[in-house]
């Protein structure tokens, strides 16, 4: 029949559980390993690891959204707490005053690179070290293919 489901194949299933077990656990442990050693959650490391690596550790709010995978709405929720640590401060954007920029403070510099080596020990626990070289290279070209598939 023309409507009935492709249903997942036993390898397919298999792989798709191991997947979701990830995607449930993985975002939790570094989550919970950020809170706890540095009181930041996933996101707002993110959102500050992603301004530490712009040349002028500035960057606008509509393109960290993006590149943090959030909404415009949720960001600026996170950078108004980023903002209230002293980690962040918005600025009108100098080129087009409708626009705003997140600016990362010294405060905030500091503040994810005490954070990042606690942090990257986690991912290479929780991930890294359980690959060789080879898998490492296969797994990012799955994950950029599927990434590719909602577009």
């Amino acid at each position: 029949m023309a409507d009935e489901p492709r249903w997942l194949d036993e390898a397919e299933r298999a792989a798709w559980m191991e997947l979701v077990r990830v995607l449930l656990t993985l975002p939790a442990a570094l989550d919970t390993q950020l809170r706890r050693d540095c009181d930041l959650t996933q996101y707002e490391y993110t959102a500050l690891g992603v301004l530490a690596e712009q040349p002028s550790r500035t960057i606008g709010m509509k393109s960290l959204a993006s590149m943090t995978n959030g909404s415009l709405s949720r960001l600026s929720h996170v950078v108004k707490r980023l903002e209230a640590a002293g980690y962040v401060r918005r600025e009108i954007n100098s080129r087009d005053g409708r626009l705003t920029d997140a600016i990362l403070t010294d405060a905030g510099f500091e503040k994810i690179s005490a954070a990042a080596p606690a942090h990257v020990a986690t991912v290479r626990a929780l991930v890294f070290d359980h690959l060789t070289g080879k898998q490492i290279a296969r797994l990012t070209d799955i994950l950029a293919r599927i990434r590719g598939a909602d577009r």
